[in-house]
């Protein structure tokens, strides 16, 4: 047995982690934590990277890559406290985000030190690949990168930064990472072995190779299956239900598809419904999450918080989250404001109908609030679109459902039963997407 496979076994059965396959390109270049960074949770999607690392891709065993960015994936050792790893956070038995409750229930994170609160939502890493490096794109509009923000430019930039902020992992520099992996002679001899004798000798170097075995572990099969019941659909191998196929015809024909479809004209197979670009839609504050926080007065600026954008058009603006699992991965919005899913369909009638019932969230009882950000508004998309009544709401939901991969269908089936427990303990309309039987 050869020292790479020995290490890493020793490693995988020290940490209870399963290998994994994949063919992957690897490091590229990171941007730092600063002071206005230090606050939300991890959440990576990414393309692919572009500096001089990146020959790496052409010398580097793609699969021992993967393994060992699944090992990293799970060690907490490359926390501050030894107590956080990524997957902490990002529960791959949860869809990739974080089921642990803290001082605003679970629409932020806890920090390493079990007190921090970040003021983001920690977004699902489902299909990570598939989002492409942070761009200008040919209409004028920012796209793709990593982060509510996109400050790290593609996967291999997002892959650092957790264990930097301190909010998060804690970890105070590159050179404080690099000896925690030090302190592992299993990996000091996966790394020489991959990446060649002496890497951890370079805090920068082995920083990057950390960072690079991090996203190409996030670019396997793990994380973008594409086997959920819409992908069986489309393959032939199963039937959408009546209400789910109705709502996959008001997904493609009403407005949801000018945010959260690449393509405008049908649906492609490899689809994460999501545009990539940036739009503010009105999201009220969280005030749980701030008071969490500590920080009350505080005002998200969104893509304005991007290093190097200085256009005040941008403020208020958020990339659009891949509708994937999206039933599984609540709660919603940058903030974690929302807890239903069908709660985020009913926000936008609040843009397009004066009935006072759609002014309402129905969460709380309560008028929506103001927008965080109020300038910036994407008024096109919010307004192009009719109202959508309770029974095309029930379908949109229902067809957001069929985007759940197989693994995390049990979750699914879950919620629905709690759904149901409560309909039925308060006597509340909803909808059963199991039997397609509103109950408005």
């Amino acid at each position: 047995m050869s020292r790479l496979v020995a290490a890493c076994l020793a490693l995988v059965f020290a940490l209870g982690a399963v290998t994994v396959l994949v063919l992957v390109e690897p490091a590229a270049a990171r941007e730092g934590v600063d002071g206005r960074h230090g606050r939300e949770g991890q959440e990576g999607q990414g393309g692919r990277p572009t500096t001089d690392a990146g020959k790496w891709a052409d010398e580097i065993d793609p699969v021992g890559l993967a393994n060992l960015g699944r090992v990293l994936f799970h060690d907490p050792a490359l926390s501050a406290s030894g107590s956080q790893s990524c997957a902490t956070c990002h529960d791959p038995d949860h869809a990739f985000t974080d089921p642990r409750q803290g001082r605003a229930g679970r629409a932020v994170s806890i920090g390493h030190d079990g007190q921090s609160h970040g003021v983001r939502n920690t977004p699902t890493l489902s299909y990570a690949a598939a989002t492409p490096r942070f761009q200008l794109g040919p209409n004028g509009k920012y796209l793709g990168g990593q982060f509510w923000d996109g400050r790290a430019a593609d996967l291999e930039a997002q892959a650092g930064q957790p264990m930097l902020n301190p909010v998060e992992m804690g970890m105070t520099d590159e050179v404080a990472v690099v000896a925690a992996l030090k302190r592992n002679p299993a990996y000091i001899a996966l790394f020489d072995d991959l990446f060649g004798p002496g890497i951890l000798e370079d805090a920068g170097r082995g920083f990057g190779a950390a960072a690079a075995a991090l996203a190409a572990f996030q670019r396997t099969p793990e994380f973008s299956p594409y086997d959920s019941k819409y992908d069986r659909f489309l393959r032939g191998e199963e039937k959408l239900t009546p209400l789910e196929e109705f709502g996959r015809y008001v997904f493609i024909t009403w407005n949801c598809r000018l945010c959260h479809m690449e393509r405008k004209q049908n649906i492609s197979p490899k689809e994460t419904f999501t545009s990539f670009e940036y739009h503010n839609i009105g999201i009220p504050p969280n005030r749980a999450v701030l008071e969490a926080a500590g920080r009350p007065d505080y005002v998200d600026l969104g893509l304005f918080e991007h290093p190097g954008i200085d256009d005040p058009g941008q403020a208020g603006r958020f990339r659009v989250p891949t509708l994937r699992n999206i039933a599984v991965t609540a709660p919603y919005m940058h903030n974690g404001v929302f807890a239903d899913l069908r709660t985020t369909v009913v926000f936008y009638n609040k843009f397009t109908s004066k009935a006072a019932r759609w002014q309402i969230n129905p969460e709380t009882g309560k008028p929506w609030g103001e927008a965080e950000v109020s300038a910036n508004l994407s008024l096109y998309e919010l307004q192009s679109g009719l109202s959508i009544d309770d029974y095309r709401t029930d379908a949109l939901v229902a067809f957001m459902e069929t985007l759940t991969d197989r693994r995390y269908e049990p979750l699914l089936e879950a919620r629905r039963a709690a759904a149901r427990e409560k309909r039925d303990a308060t006597g509340k309309a909803g909808y059963d997407a199991g039997t397609n039987a509103s109950t408005d």
